[in-house]
């Protein structure tokens, strides 16, 4: 915890096909921003790795927070590799959509259903 009381919780999961899911838990903000863009860079080390952002547990999330998600999918698209997102609550689906997000990757309603997709593709 910081001193804005902010909190995230990270936890990597190398799927059996390929992708790597990142469960994020918590709050997404200009405080806890830097940890998951650190995560994405650690993961995307090895060329071709999917990411599945799993965020059925994301509480909050604000403008640093969808930059860091978007910073994401443009630094997986630049290697080749591909992000997508699971699980996001209503609240987050509604701001996905409100900012673009939604047009930029595909919400999917469950892990499964994004690693199928990124296997398919």
């Amino acid at each position: 915890m910081n001193e804005t009381g902010s909190t995230l919780a990270i936890a990597t999961q190398a799927w059996p096909t390929g992708p790597v899911v990142l469960r994020v838990a918590g709050e997404l903000d200009h405080y806890t921003g830097p940890r998951l863009r650190q995560t994405v860079e650690e993961v995307l080390r090895g060329p071709g790795t999917g990411i599945v952002a799993d965020l059925s547990e994301l509480e909050y999330c604000d403008s640093t927070g969808v930059t860091v998600l978007i910073t994401a999918c443009r630094r997986a698209e630049a290697l080749g590799s591909s992000f997508s997102v699971a699980r996001p609550s209503p609240a987050m689906t509604q701001l996905f959509r409100v900012v673009g997000l939604d047009q930029m990757f595909t919400l999917h309603s469950s892990v499964e259903e994004a690693v199928d997709a990124l296997n398919e593709g």
